[in-house]
């Protein structure tokens, strides 16, 4: 068994429309940290779903919903970091302005 830490999903702004940001491709992932940075001068929200591989996004899956980041805000999120995904399991974001938040996510992937 390899352990692998990696960034999962480099920094990026998230979209406005649903998007598989990260898909555990044949591993197991454990996500360690997932932030989000508010860079807009206006409070923006961002929607985080962890999705098996058998599903969409959906409220069953949502595990962050519409968290208001204001202004300039950093925020790490701690209801996603030691979640464990699933082989072909994703990470799916949702961002409620479009050109708002950046995100980063990094963790370990087993094998």
């Amino acid at each position: 068994m390899a352990v692998t830490a990696k960034v999962l999903v480099p920094a990026k702004t998230a979209e406005s429309t649903q998007t598989s940001q990260y898909i555990a491709d044949g591993v197991t992932t454990i996500i360690d940290k997932f932030t989000a940075t508010n860079y807009s001068a206006s409070a923006a929200t961002l929607s985080v779903n962890l999705i098996t591989a058998t599903f969409s996004a959906a409220n069953s899956n949502l595990i962050v919903k519409a968290r208001t980041l204001a202004a300039g805000e950093t925020y790490i999120f701690p209801e996603i970091s030691g979640q464990v995904l699933g082989p072909s399991a994703t990470i799916s974001t949702l961002a409620g302005t479009a050109s708002a938040i950046n995100i980063r996510v990094s963790g370990r992937e087993i094998s």
